[in-house]
């Protein structure tokens, strides 16, 4: 009953990164996290006991990891899928796709006995990605503490648009800008802002609203 044991395990571990990602609304659910962990534990015990069973007298060329070695690159197809790049150039989605790649990590363990490790591993691994950011933006240097916001603007005279931006940049870090002729013959815009902690996307939205040469907002925090 030891392989059910490990399975076991392997559920348990990728249920709780599972709840971590479905508590921070991410791509990575707990279903998902849980089959991948499961199916990388399965595929590690049998490639251990391929090993047992299949064994000759005299056969020392067999290495009882070599199907699970595999897990660690096939399992990036699936991260891949959780990767995003957005129409303002920016990428989101690493940490979950990471997260992807260390349920499998968690279920290769599982599989090999390696529980203490693998329990261990993921208690960490959630501090990694929720508690240390935190401690590290209160204590260290104040850029660590920015967010990105995608902004999306309209503005109906072209000739306006350079005293827009050159308002908005007053008031924040403009970070990347695309400008392109929309079908009407207005003006549209596409900014990354870097705003503080104390800068809520509500409040950007309702500052550039009020600028009366805009005449549509759209405001997105980009996340990863």
């Amino acid at each position: 009953m030891m392989f059910a044991l490990k399975l076991g395990a392997a559920m348990a571990l990728g249920l709780l990164i599972g709840i971590d990602r479905q508590l921070r609304h991410k791509p990575l659910g707990i279903k998902t996290s849980m089959v991948i962990a499961v199916a990388s534990c399965l595929i590690t015990l049998v490639s251990i006991e391929a090993v047992a069973r299949f064994a000759q007298p005299g056969m020392t060329n067999m290495d009882p990891m070599r199907l699970a070695a595999q897990i660690v690159s096939g399992i990036g197809f699936i991260g891949a899928g959780a990767i995003l790049r957005r129409s303002n150039d920016g990428i989101s989605g690493l940490t979950t796709a990471a997260m992807v790649w260390s349920s499998a990590a968690l279920g290769v363990a599982a599989g090999a006995g390696f529980f203490k490790e693998a329990f261990v591993s993921a208690a960490l691994i959630i501090v990694a990605v929720n508690l240390v950011p935190s401690a590290i933006r209160l204590i260290g240097p104040s850029r660590l503490r920015e967010k990105e916001i995608s902004v999306c603007l309209t503005v109906a005279e072209p000739a306006e648009l350079g005293s827009v931006i050159d308002r908005i940049r007053l008031t924040h870090h403009v970070k990347h800008t695309k400008i392109r002729d929309s079908e009407d013959g207005r003006r549209e815009v596409r900014l990354v802002l870097s705003a503080t902690d104390r800068q809520s996307t509500e409040g950007v939205y309702a500052e550039l609203k009020s600028m009366k040469p805009i005449l549509f907002v759209e405001v997105e925090s980009i996340g990863t």
